[in-house]
C-alpha cells in the first residue's frame, strides 16, 4: 500500500471564524498538515521566511488595510516560486477568477463549496495541476460559447481585459488600482484607507481615470465592468 506524502499547508484569512473552520476541516485529513494559520499577510510572510510549505490557502479579499488579492498572489509567487497557491473567495465571477489565475494562482475555490472539496483541491494543486470548482469551469465555458470567440473568453492566455483597457487609456498605476477597487465594490473612503492615501487623492485619481475612460459618473462604471468581464 502506497503512503501519501504529507502536504504542508499555511492558511490566510482575516475572518477568525472562517480560519477556524478551515482548520477543523483540514485537520481530519491524514495527509495534510497545517503548518500555520494567519489573519494578516505580514504574519504569513514572516512565517514563510522561517519555514517552507507546499501550499498556501489564502483569502482573496482581505481587510481594507491589507494588500489587495492580485498583488498578494503576484508577490507570493515571485518570492516563493516553488510554492503552490490556492485562492479561496466568495467573489468568483469569471473576470476575477481569470485575473487571479493569470497573476500566479494555481487554483481557485469558492467559499460556498462543500467542505469535502477543499482537500481534493489541495491535493490536485500540490500534484502540479490547476483546480477550478465545477461551477467556475461551467461559467468559463458558457462565456466562451456566448462570445463566439475563444480569444475573448475569461480563460484565455492574454493579459486581462482591465490591464488592456488601462494601457489603452494610459491609466497610471495608481489610477488602475483605484479602478480595480471600485469594480470590487469599494467606496472612495475604503480605498483611501486601504492604500493609506487621503480621500481627496483617491477622488482625484478616480476622476482622472473616469476622464480617460470616457465615464461621466458612477453609473457608467458598468461600461468598464462590461469590458472586464467580456459580457
Amino acid at each position: 500500500m502506497s503512503i501519501r506524502k504529507m502536504i504542508r499547508v499555511m492558511l490566510l484569512d482575516d475572518h477568525l471564524f472562517m480560519l477556524q473552520g478551515l482548520e477543523l476541516s483540514l485537520k481530519t485529513q491524514a495527509d495534510i498538515e497545517i503548518a500555520g494559520s494567519f489573519s494578516s499577510s505580514q504574519a504569513l510572510l514572516e512565517a514563510l521566511q522561517r519555514q517552507s510549505v507546499d501550499l498556501v490557502l489564502l483569502d482573496y479579499s482581505l481587510g481594507p488595510d491589507e494588500i489587495d488579492g492580485l498583488n498578494l498572489v503576484r508577490g507570493l509567487k515571485k518570492r516563493f516560486p516553488g510554492m503552490r497557491l490556492l485562492v479561496l473567495s466568495a467573489l468568483h465571477n469569471p473576470a476575477t477568477v481569470a485575473m487571479v489565475m493569470r497573476s500566479g494562482a494555481d487554483g481557485f475555490i469558492g467559499k460556498e463549496v462543500d467542505p469535502s472539496q477543499l482537500p481534493i483541491a489541495i491535493r490536485r494543486v500540490v500534484s502540479g495541476k490547476t483546480y477550478l470548482a465545477e461551477t467556475m469551469s461551467e461559467q468559463f465555458r458558457e462565456q466562451e460559447i456566448s462570445s463566439g470567440d475563444p480569444s475573448t473568453a475569461a480563460t484565455n492566455d492574454d493579459t486581462d481585459s482591465l490591464a488592456i483597457l488601462a494601457t489603452n487609456a494610459a491609466l497610471t498605476g495608481r489610477e488602475h488600482e483605484v479602478m480595480r477597487c471600485l469594480l470590487d465594490g469599494m467606496s472612495v473612503t475604503q480605498i483611501a484607507n486601504k492604500f493609506s492615501r487621503s480621500i481627496k487623492t483617491i477622488s482625484t485619481q478616480k476622476q482622472a481615470a473616469y476622464k480617460k475612460l470616457g465615464l461621466n459618473n458612477d453609473n457608467e462604471l458598468n461600461k468598464v465592468r462590461y469590458l472586464l468581464e467580456g459580457q
